[in-house]
């Protein structure tokens, strides 16, 4: 978490200019990096039932007693943890947020970004040189399943708290409809719209390793026989046609344009006339968004995407432009109320 900071020596750093701002963004990067290490030895679950002195924690995570007195010692002082007694504990917040055991922990969204920036990038300063990503991410994350599992549990998570509204801001599909669910591995989207309409059936399309937790869910929401799983490259796998209804969440902002065209194209080509594409963004102009915590998100965000995938955050005119160019009308956005960070963009194939 952000280093704890005194009012005026906050003013100072950030206002006055009397000290230099990057001294904070130096000690937040060892304040991050310091709590991913921390949650993959598992100091916080170890912590769940109470306070333990570091000779008992070092024996339970296997650690070097010294090395992780002063990794303790660190996550008190960035306020992760606390010392009552000369024994160790998880802060309030840490109990309440890096918790895998609890419901909407954060802790598989830490686990995944500190992956990616202690192991993707180091070299963040080539793919800006070169214009282009220095390795292919979804191949990293295929050799990875812990990694991946993260990822697939953070996006699920999210399903679980946006599905709902997307659901009555996106126009029924007709009875006896078909939903085709790009990149959506984990299923949560699809079950929902089946769920939602129960003459309608699904098909998914992701890597295999993507589709380990969509069984799970799929199965779990009783639509085995309503939900195919199909393991395929969305820019190469043979989709079908005949759909009246394609999910692309969180999926366009991994490609370059070149590439979002022609994955547009092909869900054109997949859908009946009439079809709906619903797009799941977070855009990268968004006037009725304020400066905050989700502006800076997807400033973050899309430098991320770029360096690691080719792709970025892409502007709703951007959207609009290759959409129509594809043979949609005119798209729609919507905003979510419970995301400040994602919209929706609706298109029907002409």
């Amino acid at each position: 978490m952000p280093v704890p900071l005194p009012p005026e020596v906050v003013r100072a750093f950030m206002e006055t200019d009397e000290a230099p701002s990057a001294h904070l963004d130096m000690l937040n990067a060892i304040s991050f990096r310091t709590v991913g290490a921390g949650l993959r030895l598992g100091v916080f679950e170890e912590l769940a039932d109470g306070p333990l002195p570091v000779a008992s924690l070092a024996e339970r995570v296997g650690a070097d007693p010294l090395g992780l007195r002063l990794l303790l010692d660190a996550l008190v002082g960035f306020g992760y943890l606390v010392q009552p007694g000369g024994a160790y504990a998880n802060s309030e917040n840490t109990a309440r947020w890096l918790l895998r055991s609890t419901p909407d922990s954060f802790a598989p969204v830490l686990s995944f970004w500190t992956t990616v920036l202690s192991e993707l990038w180091g070299d963040l300063e080539t793919s800006v040189r070169q214009g282009g990503p220095t390795g292919d991410f979804y191949a990293w994350l295929e050799r990875r399943p812990e990694t991946l599992a993260d990822f697939q549990t953070m996006l699920r998570r999210l399903a679980g708290w946006l599905a709902e509204e997307v659901i009555t801001l996106v126009p029924a599909p007709p009875a006896g409809g078909r939903l085709l669910d790009l990149g959506g591995g984990h299923a949560g989207y699809t079950a929902a719209f089946c769920q939602a309409y129960p003459e309608l059936t699904g098909t998914v399309v992701d890597l295999p390793g993507a589709l380990s937790q969509g069984r799970a869910v799929v199965d779990g929401a009783g639509l085995a026989d309503r939900v195919e799983l199909r393991p395929g490259d969305l820019l190469t796998a043979d989709l079908g046609t005949g759909y009246d209804l394609v999910l692309l969440f969180n999926i366009v902002h991994g490609y370059d344009d070149r590439q979002v065209a022609a994955l547009l194209d092909r869900v054109a080509a997949a859908l009946n006339p009439g079809g709906r594409v619903v797009l799941l963004e977070p855009l990268a102009e968004v006037p009725e968004r304020e400066p905050g915590v989700a502006d800076a998100f997807v400033r973050a965000f899309s430098l991320n995407l770029f360096h690691t995938q080719g792709g970025r955050a892409y502007a709703f005119d951007e959207l609009a432009k290759l959409l129509t160019a594809a043979g949609f009308g005119e798209p729609e956005e919507r905003m979510l109320t419970r995301s400040d960070a994602d919209h929706l963009v609706i298109a029907t194939r002409a």
